[in-house]
């Protein structure tokens, strides 16, 4: 399932089964899943570990899972359950007591998503905006011990058009200059192999992919292509 501008309203399902769909990118060159419980993200709690745990024991390669994360035990039952990484959202912003402790336990299985509007950081499954600025949010994560974080600008997000490639480059290149310096992920509005190039050349450490490759906008293998060149 995607959704378009994180408009819960505008859901688009392209596969009834998630473990089935994880083979396919798997068996197409996929070497690490992003796997996201939508249902979790919208109500702040994870409603779907089983199948996000069906999935991660399917797969060969590295899943890192979010949505809904909100608490240490659930990060602690996906990292038992073998996701390589964790990603907060809402808790980084609102609960810096469950950041510190999450990034003291599991370091850098840790990975926190930056979603922003209008350059303001987005929480509770991108249905509230807050006070916070995108680049403000970055500082202060590096200053919790975060190392990576995936950023996506909302208003991109499943619509095919092209990612913000100002406000990723700024994000990269503030997160680059920090006192302890941090990798970013691009994400959002990702669907072509020129994307794909334009984000490796900003520096980008990696590239989230959803709608394009379900659409059959971008190819996978085409994409990786990019990536690596």
């Amino acid at each position: 399932m995607r959704f378009e501008q994180g408009d819960y309203e505008r859901e688009t399902v392209f596969a009834d089964d998630p473990v089935e769909m994880a083979e396919r990118w798997e068996k197409a060159g996929a070497t690490r899943l992003h796997v996201v419980d939508l249902d979790g993200a919208r109500d702040g709690k994870p409603q779907n570990e089983d199948v996000i745990r069906r999935v991660i024991e399917a797969a060969s390669v590295a899943v890192q899972v979010g949505g809904g994360v909100r608490e240490v035990s659930a990060i602690e039952r996906y990292v038992k359950a073998g996701a390589d990484r964790v990603a907060i959202g809402t808790a980084a912003v609102k609960d810096q007591t469950t950041l510190v402790n999450a990034v003291s336990l599991f370091r850098e299985r840790i990975i926190v998503g930056v979603d922003a509007r209008d350059g303001m950081v987005a929480t509770e499954g991108w249905r509230e905006t807050s006070e916070v600025r995108a680049l403000d949010f970055v500082g202060q994560l590096s200053e919790f011990g975060v190392r990576r974080v995936f950023y996506t600008d909302i208003s991109r997000d499943g619509m095919l058009g092209g990612p913000n490639f100002p406000a990723i480059q700024e994000v990269v290149e503030h997160a680059a200059g920090l006192p302890s310096p941090m990798a970013v992920i691009a994400s959002g509005g990702v669907s072509a192999v020129e994307h794909v190039e334009r984000l490796r050349l900003i520096g980008v450490e990696g590239v989230i992919i959803g709608t394009a490759l379900y659409t059959g906008a971008l190819d996978i293998g085409d994409a990786l292509a990019a990536a690596k060149s």
